[in-house]
């Protein structure tokens, strides 16, 4: 289930900050072993200057501290050809890191709790880790995660 590039749609997702809990997508970047997983929240609520096109892909603007990949609405990502309705960003300074124990504890029930969407492809997994591998923008020891 949390295995690199797998898209997991979690229905609600409890924050770790404890902000109200949602319907969320979740990205897995990296597995970093048996006890902790890095991860994205994609967002379709843009947080870029209006001078940014919105096109798939890396936005990576360090002076104005931006680190974005981008999913183009309808553009299949996974390997099943899944594909958000939304325009839908995924920010370098949102990573996170989350512990698998917790995170196994808290959804358990497939269908009811949690759904895998589908696998990113091979070439946009690689892509999204680039993006965020070589910005300055992401937390240095993430860089160094994504690097490996």
């Amino acid at each position: 289930m949390y295995s690199e590039g797998n898209i997991i749609y979690f229905d609600p997702f409890y924050f770790k900050n404890g902000s109200a809990s949602t319907r969320k997508y979740f990205l897995v970047l990296k597995n970093m072993g048996d006890s902790a997983i890095l991860a994205s929240l994609p967002s379709s609520v843009i947080h870029l200057p209006s001078f940014v096109d919105i096109k798939h892909g890396c936005i990576d603007i360090p002076e104005s501290c931006i680190s974005c990949y981008i999913f183009e609405q309808r553009k299949p990502i996974t390997k099943c050809g899944w594909a958000f309705d939304l325009n839908t960003f995924l920010y370098g300074n949102w990573l996170d890191d989350y512990t698998l124990d917790i995170l196994k504890e808290t959804y358990q029930i497939e269908g009811v709790e949690y759904e895998i969407i589908g696998r990113l492809t091979d070439v946009e997994l690689q892509n999204v880790k680039n993006c965020f591998k070589n910005s300055n923008v992401v937390k240095r020891r993430y860089r160094k995660l994504l690097s490996e």
